[in-house]
Parts: C-alpha cells; structure tokens; sequence
C-alpha cells in the first residue's frame, strides 16, 4: 500500500480535483467514482480502475475491494483530504479513478426484439442519472444520449444513478446519427409529444421499438417528431402539461416491460 497522503497539495490530489471539471475529464478521459457500491459495479462493468484514495477514518482496509489492494493501487488519505476530494457527503470513505468508455452507437449489441430508451439534449445530471436507474431496473438494452447537453461521467450523474451508469449499454451521437441507426436496424421510433399522439398505452411495444424522450422545458425537436413512427402522449388529469423527465420515462418504459411480459 501507498504512503498516506496528508496534503491537498499532493499532485495526486489535484488532479482528482481537477477531474470535477467536464473539460478536464475530457482532456484525460478519465473520471471519478466514488463509493463501495459504484466501485464494484464498474469493476463488473469493465471499466478499468486506476487509484483507489480511500480514509482510513471512516472505513476499515478490510472493505477494499481485494482486486485493486493486489494491483496496489490504494492510496489512503487523511480525513482533510478526503473530506477535499470527495463531491459527496455519503461516499463512505472510498473514491477511485477510472477510465471512460467509447460509447459509441456500433458497439451496441442489439438482441432480436430490442427495446432502446433515447434522450435528446438532456441537461441535468440529476435527471439522467434517475433515468439510468429506471433503465437499469426495466432491463432496457440499451440507452442512447443524443446531442447531449452534459456527459455520462458528471459525478452527479454517477451518484443519482447509483452505479447504473456503469450496468447499461450506453451510446452518445447525434440526433441524425441515432435516427439512421434505428432505421437501419428497423427499430420503430415512438416519440413523446404533445400534438397529435396517442396514449401511450394503445401503442404496441412488443416490437424492436426505441422510445425517445424530450426535455420537459421544449419537449423533442422537430428532427425526430417528422422521423417518429408514432407520437405518444401519457394522459394527464392535473393542470400541468409535463411531467419530469425520468418520472415520465419510468411510465412509459415499464408499460412497454408489461406488454412484452405478456405475450
């Protein structure tokens, strides 16, 4: 094991830090994870593991993951520099580096009847992390961010997805590049909208489908509603004409998982 850093002005350290920035991360293709959990789900994922920094005054070197003790890329920190480093309060003592991922659309693996969860120009980090957990839970295929508007290694998209950033195929592309892709591989295109759509429970999933979801402040762009196959619309009785982005994907996400559990 390392020596213990005690200095914020360790260069290690500062480079953590400076990984906080989306410009440094893509300058080093490198990101931050912090937690037991999102560790280990990266680890399974794949994703390769760079230093672990973990405090030995909040957690025991027992609960390290073995992998990375025999790799020796520990490093334990003190308290100050932890409480420095890591963006969250509940990290538990532990963050690690990691290398990204190309997420590119041609290494999606695609199964014979694929359901594709698409977000256009999703802002939040807060908001595709929660879409993530849903897309996780629902066992979607795949999830394609296009013409995004904030990267899949944001440590709040890490944290608000607890982990599932690293259990879904992911793809990152263009609006045109996505559209092309799906028709290529003759996936329907059901686009949230509120103009002339169906309820989105008469629409008919248990085909290759691809449900795109839209920003709750301008909905989708009009490049994929004159490409959808179908509009969609999820009725709404209250005086609001939106829902937030990830409630309203868990809605119809889970009504396309209910129909092809039936057939």
């Amino acid at each position: 094991m390392h020596f213990k850093i005690t200095s914020v002005q360790n260069p290690k350290i500062k480079s953590l830090i400076a990984l906080e920035k989306p410009r440094e991360r893509r300058k080093q293709q490198l990101f931050i994870i912090e937690g037991k959990k999102e560790i280990e789900l990266a680890i399974e994922g794949g994703y390769k593991i760079g230093n672990l920094f973990f405090c030995d005054e909040i957690l025991s070197p027992d609960e390290l993951p073995i992998s990375l003790i025999e790799k020796k890329l520990v490093i334990p920190v003190s308290k100050e520099v932890f409480e420095k480093i890591a963006v969250r309060e509940s990290s538990g003592g532990m963050l690690a580096v990691a290398e990204q991922k190309l997420h590119a659309l041609s290494q999606i693996k695609l199964k014979e009847n694929p359901l594709i969860l698409i977000l256009e120009a999703v802002e939040k980090p807060g908001n595709l992390g929660a879409v993530l957990r849903t897309a996780d839970a629902a066992g979607v295929d795949a999830v394609i961010i296009c013409d995004p508007q904030t990267d899949f290694y944001n440590p709040n998209v890490v944290r608000s997805s607890v982990g599932c950033v690293f259990t879904n195929q992911l793809a990152a592309a263009s609006s045109d590049e996505t559209i092309a892709w799906l028709k290529k591989n003759k996936i329907k295109l059901f686009c949230t909208s509120l103009q002339a759509a169906h309820p989105y429970h008469q629409i008919d999933f248990r085909q290759p489908s691809a449900i795109v979801m839209g920003t709750e402040a301008t909905g989708l762009s009009q490049t994929w509603i004159k490409n959808s196959d179908a509009n969609i619309i999820i009725p709404m009785k209250g005086k609001i004409d939106s829902m937030n982005v990830s409630n309203a994907t868990a809605v119809v996400v889970f009504e396309a998982i209910r129909q092809r559990v039936n057939t």
